[in-house]
């Protein structure tokens, strides 16, 4: 639970403005994710706090609960800023529980998460697409990904041991010891892919290894010349048909959701 004495070194927002702060900023981060009006499918925008009556009112001051509208005009500005083009009757709804839904979005350092929902219609539960390597040498020439598996881990070697101790395992792995030498760019723990049920498509995200200073990564997409940069690990990219990807210097795969489609596009370069 929220309070207001916890330790020095607790994360927690220590004020009403400091937790409104912090709330908006993780909204940001989530809205950003609907960048270039794909925000036109969402109808709206729940928030959950996990309080007790004695800590209620903070909460309430949080989001301006006298003022139902002055909260959410704050989220409509971050949707304006970043041109998602929410629909004129996007609802924001705020609920007090005992427990935290399992289906919505944990806020770091906050007893709250966030749910946003969309259009059912405009939602695809699994999804199956397919990577092939362009450059450098990975252990497969093509790999199928589904929604059925949480994440897909990309990196250098296979099993890897990671600064905290543990072992990560690369579902697209470039060995090590290979000749190729845009291989020797890429990150152990480079990046991950992940099916979003909420958006229903792939994600491309930057791990600890994969983003600036340690490295870096970059998409062209397919229908246009503006080049994507990946500097956070938090904020991913929504991955769409010929996406190409580059890992570390010049390792470079490329994203399709039928294996046809990833031929057609090699023959034609």
């Amino acid at each position: 639970m929220f309070n207001l004495f916890k330790r020095k070194e607790d994360n927690t927002p220590k004020d009403v403005k400091a937790l409104r702060d912090a709330l908006l900023r993780f909204i940001k981060v989530e809205l950003q994710k609907s960048e270039g009006g794909e925000g036109r499918n969402i109808k709206g925008i729940h928030l959950f706090f996990l309080t007790n009556p004695a800590e209620k009112h903070i909460f309430e001051s949080v989001v301006y609960a006298t003022e139902p509208m002055r909260f959410k005009d704050e989220v409509q500005r971050i949707a304006d800023d970043f041109a998602l083009g929410l629909p004129e009757d996007w609802e924001m709804a705020v609920s007090y529980e005992d427990a935290l839904p399992m289906d919505a979005i944990k806020v770091p350092d906050i007893d709250a998460s966030i749910f946003i929902r969309t259009k059912e219609n405009t939602v695809q539960k699994t999804g199956s697409a397919y990577i092939r390597v362009l450059s450098g040498e990975a252990e497969q020439e093509e790999y199928h990904i589904t929604s059925e598996v949480t994440k897909y881990n990309i990196g250098r070697e296979k099993e890897v041991q990671v600064k905290d101790g543990f072992f990560r395992h690369n579902h697209i792995a470039f060995p090590g010891n290979s000749a190729n030498e845009s291989n020797k760019y890429i990150s152990r723990q480079h990046a991950h892919i992940e099916w979003s049920p909420e958006h229903g498509c792939f994600i491309l995200f930057g791990d600890e290894g994969g983003v600036p200073p340690q490295n870096k990564i970059k998409i062209k997409q397919s229908d246009n010349d503006s080049l994507i940069k990946l500097n956070a690990i938090q904020i991913g990219h929504k991955l769409q048909e010929g996406d190409q990807i580059i890992l570390g210097d010049s390792a470079v795969i490329r994203f399709s959701y039928n294996s046809e489609a990833l031929n057609e596009l090699n023959t034609s370069g």
